[in-house]
């Protein structure tokens, strides 16, 4: 099993509406628990979540991870669209890897949701 912290997506999802004067931050979370709180029932439609980004690199892309799975290293970015206003954002939230199990439970009922919006090409 590939992990989360070792998905290196092609290219990157830029943290801005460029053709716009937006450059607000997305929210930013220091647990994982406490995005969910906000997050964990918030509607598909009006929030479709289209991609994350783990990351467990410092600016110097070094590693971060020192062996403790419990110690909050890592970055997760995700990207939506909230479809009813043609408004992109983003959340960050400061996760370990002891954290991706419930990471996973969350994104994949949306991983398939975006999946059945394309089903009929796939």
């Amino acid at each position: 099993m590939t992990h989360l912290w070792e998905v290196k997506h092609s290219y990157y999802c830029n943290e801005g509406n460029f053709y716009t004067s937006s450059r607000d931050l997305g929210p930013h979370y220091k647990r994982w628990s406490d995005f969910l709180e906000e997050w964990s029932d918030s509607d598909m439609d009006y929030n479709l979540f289209f991609r994350w980004d783990w990351s467990e690199e410092n600016g110097d892309g070094e590693p971060t991870f020192k062996g403790d799975v419990n110690y909050r290293n890592g970055t997760l970015k995700m990207f939506i669209m909230g479809q009813r206003k043609g408004l992109y954002n983003w959340v960050t939230v400061e996760v370990c890897r002891a954290d991706e199990p419930a990471v996973i439970e969350f994104l994949t009922p949306r991983a398939e949701y975006l999946k059945a919006l394309w089903s009929p090409l796939l």
